[in-house]
């Protein structure tokens, strides 16, 4: 099994404030990545912002400034939220820095000396939202980009072109040589028929109508066209060209790290098709997986400001904690479909699962400990009835099916499997009736293995959930008095571990929220002006 892991989100493209969506997609591969982590993985985990472009340049120009002072007022938006949700990515690339911004142009030399671009020139019909040019048939008679569904353009320019052609059988090869490369399936076959079958032109690299971007060094007025410059960040941020690459040869050369890049359906394109063939043209390995994630829906349809329906993150984690925020979002929508937000399913998520399960699964458990053996977890003595060895082997079964689900990226189905250990250690409680165990002091012994299995279940339990708990599993176990170095992934999944230690009482971990109240608050969070509050 492999011990490294490099996991990306898309670099996002800041041509306004970022919102719950945007959160969205880097709160998963941050929960990943510290799984990972938890479990004893040298990850890397990287983001950050996509700066070039024909729409960055025409919005600075709207505000009276220049692009660079654009996207750095920006930037600053996209790592307040990541800060706000708790977010430890290792960098930040942005493709205007330096350590990009060269080694995209070494990049762009080799494909001319290797003749893998060509000088020409295109007309088309072009989408500056989507930075992409389309065919008369792709845009139909009402010329609607395909992608976005905003008008496009028709224009003309000098441009350089990568050969496709040149790749695209070797692509269709890798395809069928590594069937989880894309993942869902179904955008494997939606590359293949709508865009490889119909018959796959080369690839407009650079442009001359606007320059903010990359310069090509080989012909003046062209700048390095925004994919081919935003694709290679995945590899410019590991020090790839630079003298510096240590990290590059860790994380990318080294066949045994798993290269993972999330992102979302709009750009499946992009890094599925395009973005192999660059890697190949520079004789580096592909991505084991380019996973596509869904949308975050509203009721009236996609997350936008110019809809109005905005969801600002500050407040929202401000009032109810970064951990019930980044645990719905892991939750509520299965990782790679689309699902919506609603105020009244946050709610309901939040005190199902956190209030209702295991909040009050380590409230009863610490009571009766404190209660019955004077705040000491026992240790269990002599035969387990069935009741107990029903929960020791959900305990065990829990960790592989975490583990397996995790390596899968089924995020949201691993952490359900952890509530549905949760949940099973409620229903132990009921049918275990600790209260009436305790009045015959022939059933000590049951009564000590009932506090001990419900112990070692919340230590498993607040354990494999904190790569989401990033504050909360620390009061967990803070609660079962587990000393500082012992909280580790090795010691909650051993059984016995929290034998003979001193349970805490603390307050209550996530108290219940009344519903009514609190779907008003968040109707009146989006309602609100969204460009104050929205970084």
């Amino acid at each position: 099994m492999s011990k490294k892991f490099y996991i990306t989100t898309p670099i996002y493209y800041p041509s306004a404030s970022p919102h719950l969506g945007h959160a969205y997609c880097t709160t998963l591969c941050d929960i990943i990545a510290r799984g990972k982590r938890m479990r004893g993985y040298d990850t890397f985990f990287l983001t950050g912002l996509d700066e070039h472009g024909e729409k960055i340049q025409k919005n600075a120009a709207a505000k009276g400034v220049t692009p660079q002072a654009f996207v750095d007022e920006i930037a600053t938006r996209f790592t307040s939220l990541w800060n706000t949700m708790s977010i430890s990515n290792d960098d930040f690339i942005r493709t205007t820095q330096e350590r990009h911004v060269k080694t995209v142009e070494d990049i762009f030399s080799k494909f001319v000396v290797n003749e893998d671009v060509y000088l020409s020139s295109y007309k088309g019909w072009y989408c500056v939202h989507e930075e992409s040019y389309w065919t008369e048939t792709q845009v139909g008679e009402d010329h609607i980009c395909p992608e976005c569904g905003r008008p496009v353009e028709e224009k003309e320019e000098g441009a350089y072109f990568f050969k496709c052609s040149k790749y695209v059988n070797n692509l269709l090869k890798y395809y069928d040589e590594n069937p989880t490369f894309i993942v869902p399936v179904g955008r494997k076959t939606e590359m293949i028929n709508n865009f490889i079958k119909p018959g796959l032109n080369d690839l407009c690299v650079t442009r001359t109508t606007f320059d903010w971007g990359i310069p090509v060094r080989e012909s003046t007025g062209h700048v390095i066209y925004v994919w081919l410059d935003a694709l290679t960040n995945y590899i410019t941020a590991l020090g790839y060209g630079q003298e510096n690459n240590e990290k590059f040869k860790n994380y990318w050369e080294d066949p045994d790290c798993e290269v993972v890049h999330v992102i979302g359906a709009d750009i499946t394109r992009f890094h599925t098709i395009y973005w192999p063939m660059f890697l190949e043209a520079l004789n580096l390995r592909k991505p084991d997986k380019v996973f596509v994630h869904g949308l975050m829906m509203m009721k009236d349809g996609k997350m936008s400001k110019s809809k109005g329906n905005v969801i600002p993150v500050p407040p929202l984690v401000e009032h109810y904690g970064v951990d019930s925020v980044r645990w719905y979002l892991a939750r509520e929508i299965i990782f790679g479909q689309d699902g919506q937000f609603t105020p009244e399913q946050f709610i309901e998520r939040l005190n199902a699962d956190l209030s209702n399960n295991i909040g009050n699964l380590l409230n009863r458990t610490v009571s009766m400990i404190t209660k019955y053996f004077g705040g000491q977890i026992p240790e269990y003595k002599g035969d387990l009835n069935d009741l107990d060895k029903n929960l020791h082997d959900m305990f065990d079964k829990t960790i592989t099916t975490y583990e397996v689900l995790s390596d899968d990226l089924k995020v949201t189905e691993s952490y359900a499997a952890v509530m549905d250990l949760v949940s099973a250690a409620n229903k132990y409680i009921e049918e275990s009736a600790p209260w009436a165990l305790a009045k015959d002091p022939a059933k000590a012994d049951l009564l000590a293995s009932c506090m001990q299995h419900l112990a070692s279940v919340i230590y498993l339990a607040g354990m494999l959930l904190s790569p989401i708990f990033v504050n909360k599993s620390e009061k967990i176990f803070d609660q079962l008095g587990i000393p500082t170095d012992g909280r580790t992934y090795e010691n909650a999944c051993k059984f016995d571990y929290v034998s003979n230690l001193t349970v805490c009482k603390g307050e209550q971990l996530f108290p219940r929220l009344d519903a009514a109240a609190e779907i008003e608050f968040i109707q009146a969070l989006m309602a609100a002006p969204k460009e104050k509050s929205a970084a």
